[in-house]
């Protein structure tokens, strides 16, 4: 680990130890894949407490961890909240990326660790945000690009969102990470083993190297720059001995 890692590392303790000495909750910011896979494989006794993730849905990428005493006398709730996007005049409204809503909400001066994720659907976005910033943003927030948006606060139980995606069939020597990773994106065998040992793959939140990694019914995979997927489990074998598998590839 790096200088700037175990420093997360420390500070990801420092809030285990509050939540222990206190006898609160505490809570972490929003965290990208590398936090998530530090306090993963972080050892579980360095924690007095116990934690949970969570980043407004159960597809949630970017997450935050909850550290939770043993002796919790009072139900707790994430201090996230929920923002909608959306054009004033949808007619005139541009097609706006994921980027282009980043790119205006850092323009306000907001840090990322702020900000969950940001979802597409058409021509609304839904944001998920530290309470703390969630008026400011709603206030502040009145163009992106070339159009104009309002953003108001929602209930996060008020929205009840599926990610999209298709189902991808494909048959495989062995479930490996490589293997299940090819079948759901256009990439041989050969190219995708240096981006997984360059740590751009992550299965459940934890980076894997090994491209001979096994996977699991219900695992989840995250690759940088190319999309998350879900490796579904193995509907069957072909005449020749090899799995039949099913993916959901998200879009």
């Amino acid at each position: 680990m790096n200088k700037e890692e175990t420093m997360f590392r420390k500070r990801l303790v420092e809030l285990s130890n509050q939540a222990f000495t206190r006898d609160i909750a505490t809570f972490s910011d929003f965290l990208n894949l590398n936090e998530l896979h530090i306090l993963h494989t972080t050892p579980k006794d360095m924690f007095p407490t116990r934690y949970e993730t969570y980043g407004g849905y159960d597809m949630a990428e970017r997450q935050m961890v909850a550290f939770l005493p043993e002796a919790l006398y009072y139900d707790y709730e994430y201090p996230m909240t929920l923002v909608e996007i959306q054009p004033l005049q949808e007619k005139f409204a541009g097609e706006l990326t994921h980027r282009d809503y980043l790119g205006s909400l850092m323009n306000l001066g907001i840090e990322r660790s702020r900000l969950g994720d940001i979802v597409i659907s058409g021509k609304t976005a839904l944001l998920f945000a530290k309470q703390e910033i969630a008026a400011y943003i709603t206030e502040n927030l009145t163009r992106i690009r070339h159009t104009t948006v309002r953003a108001h606060i929602k209930e996060i139980g008020e929205i009840e969102f599926h990610p999209k995606f298709e189902e991808i069939k494909g048959n495989v020597a062995s479930v490996r990470l490589d293997t299940v990773l090819s079948t759901a994106y256009p990439l041989s065998r050969s190219k995708l083993t240096p981006y997984i040992e360059n740590g751009r793959v992550f299965v459940n939140g934890k980076m894997i190297t090994s491209n001979g990694c096994h996977l699991k019914e219900g695992d989840v995979i995250s690759a940088r720059g190319l999309g998350r997927i879900s490796y579904e489990g193995t509907l069957g074998t072909t005449k020749k001995g090899r799995s039949v598998i099913l993916v959901k590839k998200y879009i």
